[in-house]
């Protein structure tokens, strides 16, 4: 009796350790972001989790961490070194700390629209500066999502750069996003993301600069009259993967950069789309949204693009001008 008791455990032990990994505890990967749950970035990020689990048999699962709720941008970029995230979004103004070329693209005025940004996510370019962040990180860039052009919102109309002149503005704790407002005289006030609306709504700021869509998803509309069309930078996302995560999906890594590369399309293809229609929406709300003159703010901004101290080379910058 006892002789057959042993035989059956032993059985179920080995058909145990024959049994698919889906079978077993999936191998699962906290992905963070600052982004509201409304936001389509989280949407698209939800969508992933949910098409990695079904092309992985549940061998991988997402799960997706919204709103700071893991670490605001600059925690969770350095959490992907200690392993407290596997994915995140971030800007590439934060990576630039850690790789400064792959940054170019969110410099002021260096992309001309959609379309150029378009082709340059698909460019060799873009393929050697996500090499070279890996070379430098670990890390491995899977995506690149449209952000938008980054517009400035005030209480006042902003139509030329002296109107800037002196203007409290919040920009993102990262060095780039300082250019544009020290080119125009205004004081840049770096302050992270989670705290722009308080910080205008007590009078802490008195501008800061976003795309139509965070403009809308965060309400800053709410606590700001003017929108100014300023476009002064075209902002992506990158979307990166820990080394960590990369060695523990194993085989199913291929599978995982293929589902987040779609994400990122996803995510570009909604957010240009509304900010094709996000003009008529915030007059409608009462808002007056200023068309600007962009070429005196791209003027003043012009000559530090190729100054001392950029993170990329003068060869970079022309091969991304070069792109058509």
């Amino acid at each position: 009796m006892l002789k057959r008791a042993f035989k059956t455990i032993a059985a179920a032990a080995c058909m145990t350790a024959l049994l698919p990994l889906s079978a077993n505890a999936a191998e699962t990967l906290k992905w963070a972001h600052v982004y509201e749950e409304g936001s389509n970035y989280h949407q698209a990020a939800l969508w992933a989790a949910d098409e990695i689990a079904k092309r992985t048999d549940g061998r991988v699962e997402l799960k997706v961490f919204p709103a700071s709720s893991l670490g605001k941008e600059v925690e969770i970029n350095e959490g992907l070194g200690i392993g407290s995230v596997d994915i995140i979004y971030t800007g590439p103004s934060f990576v630039e700390r850690y790789y400064g070329p792959i940054a170019i693209s969110d410099y002021p005025f260096i992309m001309r629209g959609f379309d150029h940004w378009e082709k340059y996510r698909d460019s060799e370019l873009f393929a050697e500066l996500s090499e070279g962040y890996k070379n430098a990180t670990g890390s491995s860039v899977a995506g690149l999502v449209y952000y938008g052009q980054r517009h400035v919102t005030s209480n006042k109309p902003i139509l030329k750069p002296a109107d800037m002149e002196g203007l409290k503005i919040r920009v993102p704790n990262s060095p780039l996003m300082l250019m544009f407002p020290n080119a125009v005289g205004a004081n840049p006030t770096p302050m992270a993301f989670s705290e722009v609306y308080l910080a205008l709504q007590q009078g802490v700021v008195d501008a800061q600069e976003n795309p139509l869509p965070t403009i809308q998803f965060k309400k800053f509309y709410e606590v700001q009259s003017n929108i100014n069309l300023t476009g002064h930078i075209l902002n992506s996302l990158l979307i990166i993967v820990s080394d960590s995560a990369v060695s523990r999906v194993g085989d199913d890594y291929a599978e995982l950069n293929a589902v987040l590369k779609e994400a990122a399309m996803k995510a570009s293809n909604e957010i240009y789309q509304s900010e094709q229609d996000l003009v008529a929406w915030f007059r409608e709300k009462g808002i007056t949204v200023n068309e600007v003159d962009k070429e005196p703010f791209k003027n003043a901004v012009t000559p530090m693009l190729t100054a001392e101290g950029v993170p990329y080379t003068l060869e970079h910058f022309k091969r991304l001008g070069d792109i058509k």
